[in-house]
């Protein structure tokens, strides 16, 4: 079983000490999805929104949330994006909409929490973007699928 990182011996919690560690290129993968009542689906696919553009609205919530990880997650460092893309992919057969973030830097620690920050707040500006046409709008499987850098090398969990 591997060594939990982030607690000393009598259990207190620190953040990790990365110093040491040489700063290579770092990619992180990860995905979700917005699962949308079939009645609004529609709706959705033709982006006929009361608030308006809630792809563009996302992709930029994502893309400010992958920037501020490190101040929201709390033993978190805070990292030198180099990059952060936000793609959307509609899902018509299970009225669901996918939102993929794919995060990079050159650092000594990975960017997966970044990744994963950036999907679960675009899906949280989705839903409150569309959730004045149904409140049965859901959000679900918020996973990392990709990572490379660093010990662990490649890592593909899709």
């Amino acid at each position: 079983m591997p060594e939990f990182t982030h607690l000393k011996q009598d259990g207190t919690l620190y953040m990790v000490d990365v110093s040491e560690k040489p700063a290579t290129l770092r990619i992180a993968i990860a995905k979700g999805e917005v699962i949308f009542p079939e009645e609004i689906y529609e709706r959705v696919l033709s982006q006929d929104i009361p608030k308006g553009d809630f792809l563009c609205c996302a992709r930029v919530a994502g893309i400010l949330a992958a920037k501020k990880t490190g101040e929201l997650i709390p033993l978190c460092h805070p990292l030198p994006i180099s990059q952060v893309e936000i793609d959307f992919h509609f899902i018509p057969e299970r009225y669901a909409l996918e939102i993929e973030a794919k995060v990079k830097t050159v650092s000594q620690t990975g960017v997966e929490m970044e990744a994963l920050t950036a999907v679960a707040i675009s899906a949280l500006t989705i839903y409150d973007m569309c959730k004045a046409l149904h409140k049965g709008i859901k959000i679900q499987s918020i996973r990392l699928v990709y990572k490379s850098g660093g010990k662990s090398g490649e890592v593909s969990l899709e």
